[in-house]
């Protein structure tokens, strides 16, 4: 159902007030100019990889000068394992999880393929389900490891008219017997994000011991995680997407996924599953991110514990990104929006539902990547989705070879999306 009504444009969303926005916008870097140019730049390709906090860059690169290691015996050593033993809590509270446990690796598709040919390896017989909503992170890595353990792998066709997948079609295609299943958060290219709740329990309904894995890394940046009520396997991030370091993946895995046999250093627990030292850095990066996330929230009414700070910041931080999509999708007094601009086309229903940061969309008469180029000449930072590795999947989905993605984050300020709009109304109308 399309979300056009007078009630969706009526409900927009509270966008920060302007004393808190500049104070947002400063706790990251470069959020109004390039550092490799010197010149204005307003930055909406944050699907790529977030602005990064200054304060989580900041308390990586102290912890960075440090010569210790874990292990031994003496102060700065036992300083640093208590670095990484509170950012493990920390990852516990910004996953939203009381049971199973955090850990870290180099990259978010790197843990999800790992986990995947985990399970895959040690499974009994029976399938692997995905979509073709997935990023390759995961979607690949199902594929793979379908064929390698010589396991049917059934790929779900996403709705290309609603640009998502549903319970629904998770249902029509598990089977009792089904081992694994993937499942993307948010989708890199449409925006939506799916029913996760209701895929996993229509999943569940039919292979209550299937395994499932998540793929959050395009949905951690933009609200409140709540693995608890998941009931997943798996749910990954990567912390270059939520105002982190680059080549830093973070995971949260189930008990029982925990426990399964999988590769690792024998003089470990089972249940361990990192190689090496760890970098204390990359916890007090992510720390740094909670801790900012709690000040967001502070701003919104004093709440008790850490989490409810940190819920609180999140939900702030959703209802800021709510007030942008309402101006991107629908404009106001000043500036047209998306869907009245002519020759733009929108990857999926024209409706704020459902959509998470995230708007991807063609303008008739102009490739896509041309149309960077333009934006960039006008100093705005977006990307082009093209018929790749990454994309082609999704777009042949679509009946597209390319399409213009523009992604947000609550340091964007309605300014920033108004000059958007009216750059790509006069562009529109060459």
């Amino acid at each position: 159902m399309l979300d056009t009504s007078d009630a969706a444009r009526n409900n927009p969303g509270r966008a920060f007030a302007p004393a808190l926005m500049n104070a947002v916008r400063d706790r990251f870097a470069h959020t109004d100019r390039c550092p490799i140019t010197g010149k204005p730049r307003i930055f909406l390709e944050s699907g790529g990889g977030s602005l990064k906090l200054k304060a989580a860059v900041e308390r990586s690169a102290e912890i960075a000068l440090l010569p210790d290691q874990e292990g031994r015996d003496n102060d700065a050593s036992r300083f640093l394992t208590g670095i990484i033993e509170s950012g493990r809590q920390d990852l516990m509270l910004y996953f939203g999880a009381t049971a199973g446990q955090a850990i870290s690796g180099e990259t978010g598709t790197e843990l999800l393929h790992r986990f995947i040919r985990a399970v895959a390896l040690v499974a009994p017989p029976g399938p692997v389900l995905s979509s073709t909503l997935e990023h390759p992170a995961s979607r690949d890595a199902a594929l793979y490891w379908a064929e390698a353990t010589g396991r049917r792998s059934h790929d779900i066709s996403f709705d290309a008219g609603a640009a998502t997948v549903t319970p629904d079609d998770y249902a029509r295609a598990v089977t009792p017997d089904t081992r694994i299943a993937t499942v993307i958060h948010t989708s890199q290219l449409t925006g939506f994000q799916v029913d996760l709740p209701g895929i996993v329990s229509a999943v569940r309904a039919v292979a209550p011991d299937c395994y499932i894995i998540v793929d959050g890394i395009q949905s951690a940046p933009h609200g409140p995680l709540r693995v608890d009520d998941y009931d997943c396997d798996a749910y990954v991030f990567s912390a270059y997407k939520a105002f982190s370091r680059l080549s830093t993946g973070f995971a949260w895995l189930s008990p029982r996924l925990s426990s399964l046999p999988h590769d690792r250093m024998h003089g470990k627990p089972q249940t361990y599953w990192e190689f090496g030292s760890r970098d204390p850095g990359i916890f007090a990066a992510h720390s740094a991110v909670v801790d900012y996330l709690c000040w967001l929230g502070g701003q919104f009414g004093e709440k008790a514990d850490r989490r409810g700070r940190l819920l609180a910041g999140a939900a702030a931080m959703a209802d800021h990104e709510r007030s942008l999509l309402h101006l991107l999708l629908f404009g106001d007094e000043t500036a047209a929006g998306l869907i009245d601009i002519p020759g733009v086309s929108l990857i999926g229903p024209p409706q704020m539902e459902g959509r998470q940061g995230i708007v991807s969309f063609r303008l008739e008469g102009f490739a896509s990547t041309a149309l960077v180029r333009d934006l960039a000449a006008l100093g705005i930072r977006v990307h082009a989705r093209v018929d790749d590795g990454y994309s082609g999947h999704i777009l042949r989905e679509l009946g597209m070879d390319d399409c213009l993605r523009i992604t947000f984050c609550h340091y964007n300020s309605p300014a920033e999306i108004r000059t958007l709009l009216r750059a790509l109304a006069e562009i529109a109308a060459r």
